[in-house]
């Protein structure tokens, strides 16, 4: 048993004694299968780490020729979903590529284009590829909609309701009263005696289930993106690309690791709620290689919580991995 193991696993422990959030680490050598976990055998929110198994779905799809990353899709009103990305911009009617929605989803975690690829392929096909890897770890993964839907219906069940656009007006509230009133108005009701608050509705939410995951079982997912049965070589080196790209991950384990090392990753950020996952590899030595997923619960101050996912980084570069491995 190589060193590195017991470094990271006590430099982890340190991480877990400081402040009163929860974290989760899962850690694996792709070389020789050694792992190194804290509570990745606990269920985690993963948020738009859910991503991930959409864009394996849609490459998939592109490898059997069901279409192609130039083929495209009409964005309808129903489409729209508040977050990043540039997808919002457009109006219903405009004709989007696979490959802009691909890239829209992974760089910027686009929920709008997740949504549209999520059409594309079909929901029950990316639950399927989540449940025929990993039957046991991962939750039900559901659209970016119905993630916003089931939030809100926790105050009012009427808010199954809403869709698209409805969705852009109640984000662009100020405050959560303002955001709760918004929505009140939009299915023109009267607000409810003694409702949740938003914060309330958000902690339900995450008590069903939905959207979650075992990190262990999930950190395998990125595993499993090695082997050539699952991706043709074409498709998994255009996803490995795309998710080196990513922009909203700078502050989280990237920030941590060495200079000399790739990470091809996919954050997830919700209320409460912040998770990072993909492969690190070494540029010059490819044999050196670790999937890390992490997140963190409880704290709400995405500054705080983005410094975890660094301290996890920084973690794995001290632990001599990239730099010794085998001693």
């Amino acid at each position: 048993m190589p060193d590195w193991p017991h470094r990271l696993a006590k430099a982890l422990d340190a991480i877990d004694a400081h402040g009163a959030a929860q974290v989760g680490v899962y850690v694996l050598d792709l070389q020789d299968g050694v792992a190194v976990s804290r509570q990745a055998d606990e269920r985690w929110y993963l948020a738009s780490m859910v991503k991930v198994p959409v864009a394996a779905a849609v490459l998939q799809g592109v490898a059997r020729g069901d279409f192609s990353l130039a083929s495209e899709l009409t964005l309808r009103p129903e489409d729209y979903v508040d977050g990043a990305g540039r997808t919002n911009r457009y109006a219903p009617g405009q004709a989007l590529s696979v490959q802009f929605l691909m890239e829209q989803m992974l760089i910027h975690s686009d929920n709008t284009a997740s949504d549209m690829l999520i059409r594309l392929v079909g929901i029950d096909r990316v639950n399927a590829l989540v449940h025929e890897l990993w039957p046991a770890g991962v939750g039900r993964i559901t659209t970016l909609a119905d993630v916003r839907r089931a939030i809100y219906s926790e105050i009012t069940p009427e808010a199954r309701q809403l869709a698209g656009r409805d969705f852009l007006r109640i984000r662009a509230q100020p405050t959560d009263d303002a955001r709760l009133g918004e929505m009140f108005r939009i299915l023109e009701l009267l607000p409810v005696a003694n409702m949740p608050t938003l914060n309330q509705a958000y902690a339900n939410y995450y008590a069903t289930g939905l959207n979650a995951g075992r990190l262990d079982a999930f950190g395998r997912m990125f595993a499993v993106l090695e082997d050539p049965a699952f991706l043709p070589p074409a498709q998994r080196r255009w996803l490995l690309e795309i998710m080196a790209q990513v922009r909203t991950g700078d502050r989280r384990i990237k920030a941590g690791l060495p200079a000399d090392v790739v990470f091809a990753h996919k954050t997830g950020t919700q209320r409460a709620r912040f998770c990072d996952g993909g492969i690190a590899r070494h540029v010059k030595d490819a044999s050196r290689a670790l999937v890390i997923v992490a997140c963190v619960a409880g704290d709400g101050s995405l500054q705080r919580s983005e410094r975890v996912l660094r301290d996890v980084g920084s973690a794995v570069a001290d632990s001599g991995y990239f730099s010794e491995r085998g001693r």
